[in-house]
């Protein structure tokens, strides 16, 4: 019984140990306002490129930083794509500024 009871102790301790020690290495998390805002953004950028029905939508990543700096990521079906998804993110309230680094790519 107590040998039971000490495997089972040591499997709980080594499959929750990763959520003891997990570090966090992102800064915009320690500070929840920053986070929650920039959530927010990056939340507007991508329901406004759904509504546009940006047919490549699940390819484009959209990451927002503490100042309003937007970078897109990822690849588009078309330049034209591109282009809108660079308008709707530069339109968006709360952008300063927008970086691009979508690629064409037609097929998957």
């Amino acid at each position: 019984m107590k040998t039971k009871l000490a495997i089972t102790c040591l499997i709980a301790g080594i499959a929750l140990a990763p959520l003891a020690y997990s570090e966090d290495t992102d800064s915009d998390r320690d500070h929840p306002k920053a986070f929650v805002a920039d959530s927010a953004i990056t939340a507007k950028i991508k329901t406004a490129l759904a509504a546009q029905h940006i047919t490549s939508l699940a390819r484009i990543h959209v990451d927002t930083d503490a100042g309003g700096n937007v970078w897109l990521s990822g690849s588009a079906r078309s330049q034209d794509e591109i282009n809108k998804t660079i308008s709707i993110a530069k339109a968006t309230d709360g952008v300063k500024s927008v970086k691009n680094n979508l690629t064409i790519k037609k097929d998957d």
